[in-house]
């Protein structure tokens, strides 16, 4: 176990590093002409530094981890079909429409597993140099301070984070959660999203993610003490595309019960 910490704390102290990297570079650039263009929607918005950023995760991975897979959103990694060996989620500018409109409420993201087994995670605030790190055999810190794991609570009692597009829409039974919930909110990025939960700010979070958007933030939740899941029901599988909840266990099971009524 004593080789084991060693090992993950050398992989913390490097992608802290490199975190600490992306975070001087985003706020210099920040303040600079960012080229904004579109992918799959006007609202779907990708810039000259998200792929920057990726292009740094992925070029520091291939020195530190050779023969890790990488799956980025950015198309900078590799083509990852199977969670054989060692396997790299990055999301490098999460909530790219906050950080070209507000400068602010956007994360950085990275996951990393082993043969398909979650191992460590880390999510910053990058506007606030913040970040939530850690993993099942490691805790997980704020900054390099253990966190508590969290205490259960209710539904009704609680915060919920939403997708503001699926409570527009009404899908998924957002809006019922919505209003069973103490209050929601919408924040526009889900690493952002994963840190109020994570905090103790939000009994749950929900959205309909990709695999680099919710990979560190299941690492996270589940390590210190959340539920997630798949809204429908399903597992969970890492690389593909589905409607995420995280939440305490009480909220989790309150939101599964109005989704059985649907």
């Amino acid at each position: 176990m004593g080789d084991r910490i060693t090992h993950l704390t050398k992989l913390d102290q490097t992608v802290l590093k490199w975190l600490a990297d992306v975070q001087a570079t985003v706020m210099k650039r920040i303040q600079q002409k960012v080229t904004v263009e579109t992918k799959s929607n006007y609202r779907d918005l990708v810039t000259n530094i998200d792929r920057e950023v990726e292009q740094y995760y992925v070029s520091a991975i291939r020195m530190f981890d050779p023969h890790a897979k990488i799956l980025g959103e950015e198309g900078f990694g590799d083509q990852v079909k199977d969670m054989k060996g060692h396997v790299w989620l990055v999301d490098p500018i999460d909530g790219t429409m906050n950080f070209v409109k507000q400068k602010s409420e956007f994360a950085t993201m990275l996951a990393y597993f082993e043969d398909g087994k979650p191992v460590m995670a880390w999510i910053m605030d990058v506007a606030q140099n913040e970040t939530i790190h850690g993993g099942p055999d490691y805790g997980v810190y704020l900054n390099g301070q253990l966190m508590s794991k969290q205490v259960d609570s209710q539904l009704a009692t609680g915060l919920v984070i939403l997708s503001g597009a699926r409570l527009l829409y009404e899908e998924y039974g957002f809006s019922e959660i919505a209003k069973s919930a103490l209050g929601y909110r919408v924040y526009g990025s889900a690493g952002i999203s994963f840190m109020h939960v994570l905090k103790g700010q939000a009994n749950a979070y929900a959205s309909y993610m990709k695999p680099w958007d919710y990979a560190a933030g299941m690492i996270l939740s589940q390590s210190i003490g959340l539920k997630v899941g798949t809204i429908d029901g399903t597992p969970v599988n890492v690389l593909l595309s589905s409607v995420i909840l995280t939440a305490t266990q009480g909220t989790f099971d309150d939101i599964m019960v109005l989704e059985a009524k649907l």
